[in-house]
């Protein structure tokens, strides 16, 4: 029988099965950054181990950073002790760190990918969730928690137990305004918070295959708001035309190895998944988010489901959910108003992204009562977006083009959105107070951001487009 694209990376990486248990996976790239690392090296230190393999660790600070005035000190106590001390562990264990002021700082899952760092067949953990962005590579990429970034230092392996199989197929061709971030939204909404808890997910069909590399990542990116494991895509022609010449990649004979051995990795004709969905692409339209979790999505036309759609089970939690939001059973998401745009995170704050948003709002002009940030996700995204012009749309337009960091995806900065506040958001989670205390967070793409920015409601954005 033949094998998955999963079953192939992994068999590859197991070191040792533990009878009757999980296996022993060596690991080829650990990301950090200074949220969920300072407690591993404390335990390093108090068990007098080396990191057994700095050289395959990569450092850098995004979730604590302010995205206003880098060069001065973090004003915020916490923040700046964290950011500080992962500065202080890097030094005196060998790691490499893009901290503030490198030109490869930035969003730990965007600098991997722009630096070449992470390719096809690899293992890849961080200490964050989003860990999933990298699977757009053909990687087995996942999140892991604080006591596992410590065994990663200390072994460059990790015990984990192989998850089911999940291939969702998206075949057709996408509608006008649908982007990849509309793609992922449309499929959590389909099969829930929860869908695919539990599942390694492939995402395949001619929908995925045309995607560029940088779309590939937003999917990926949010498998985990299904419950998945990690998502991953088959890498081909475009992953590998990515891959090429960047800085860390393979080059001369090394390239030409590495492409033989990524061009074996795509799940086989005959491959076994324990789950297979398929979805066609003109089904989607637009999406927006209501509620407090992923899964409540809807297409931009439609309506908040009534609570006769709601079973008795959902629904205490579904009318707290409304409750928090403001909005009522059965209300139309268009023509709501907004009062902040949030274009950014590890999701959507890529140079394909930025230049999305900058095509659509030149020679506009952002809704007087609308708060603009628009936030690279690196040093390098910035570059490239004040090199191409990118910053001057965006300033003639209103939008504010701060620094690079995680900013207002979650409430652990400078960047909060004030409470009772309406925050359209092209990051990934619309949890209670993830944006700051009381928080309300709709999620979209950056085009349905944007169009929200410029007309200070959440708007279609195919009216507001050309064909």
């Amino acid at each position: 029988m033949g094998k998955t694209l999963f079953e192939k990376i992994w068999e590859k990486h197991v070191v040792k099965q533990i009878e009757g248990g999980p296996s022993v996976l060596y690991i080829d790239k650990h990301f950090i950054h200074e949220v969920t690392s300072p407690q591993a090296f404390a335990g390093l230190e108090k068990r007098g181990l080396p990191v057994f393999r700095p050289q395959q660790v990569v450092a850098t600070a995004d979730h604590n950073v302010p995205t206003l005035n880098q060069h001065l000190p973090i004003r915020e106590e916490l923040s700046r002790k964290q950011v500080e001390k992962l500065k202080e562990n890097c030094a005196k264990f060998g790691i490499e760190l893009y901290g503030l002021g490198h030109p490869y700082q930035g969003i730990v899952h965007i600098i991997g990918p722009e630096l070449g760092v992470t390719q096809p067949g690899m293992t890849i953990v961080c200490g964050d969730s989003h860990t999933s962005t990298h699977g757009a590579f053909g990687t087995i990429a996942f999140g892991i928690g604080t006591s596992e970034v410590e065994m990663v230092l200390a072994t460059q392996c990790l015990m984990q137990s192989k998850p089911k199989l999940m291939r969702i197929n998206v075949e057709g061709t996408l509608n006008k305004g649908v982007v990849s971030k509309d793609i992922i939204l449309y499929i959590i909404s389909k099969i829930s918070a929860s869908g695919a808890t539990g599942y390694a997910v492939e995402y395949a069909g001619s929908a995925i295959r045309n995607l560029s590399m940088e779309a590939r990542m937003t999917i990926c990116n949010m498998s985990i708001e299904m419950g998945a494991r990690c998502g991953m895509i088959a890498p081909d022609e475009i992953t590998f035309n990515y891959v090429k010449d960047r800085k860390f990649a393979p080059h001369g004979e090394d390239w030409d190895k590495a492409l033989a051995y990524w061009k074996t990795l795509y799940s086989d004709a005959d491959a076994k998944f324990d789950t297979e969905l398929n979805i066609k692409a003109e089904d989607i339209e637009p999406m927006i988010t209501y509620g407090t979790n992923p899964g409540m999505g809807i297409g931009i036309t439609g309506r908040v489901p009534a609570l006769t759609e709601i079973s008795a089970e959902d629904k205490p939690s579904y009318e707290k959910s409304l409750h928090y939001m403001g909005i009522e059973p059965g209300a139309a998401m268009k023509g709501k108003k907004v009062d902040y745009v949030f274009i950014g995170s590890c999701t959507n704050a890529r140079i394909e992204d930025l230049r999305m948003v900058a095509g659509f709002v030149k020679g506009k002009q952002k809704a007087k009562d609308v708060e603009v940030w628009v936030v690279p996700g690196s040093k390098q995204v910035e570059k490239q977006a004040i090199e191409e012009g990118i910053n001057k749309i965006f300033e003639e337009a209103g939008f504010m083009l701060r620094q690079p960091g995680c900013s207002a995806c979650l409430g652990m900065n400078e960047d909060k959105i004030p409470a009772g506040k309406y925050c359209i958001s092209t990051s990934n989670r619309n949890f209670e107070g993830r944006q700051g205390p009381n928080a309300r967070t709709f999620l979209a793409s950056p085009l349905t951001a944007a169009a929200a920015a410029i007309t200070g409601e959440v708007s279609d954005i195919r009216e507001l487009i050309n064909d």
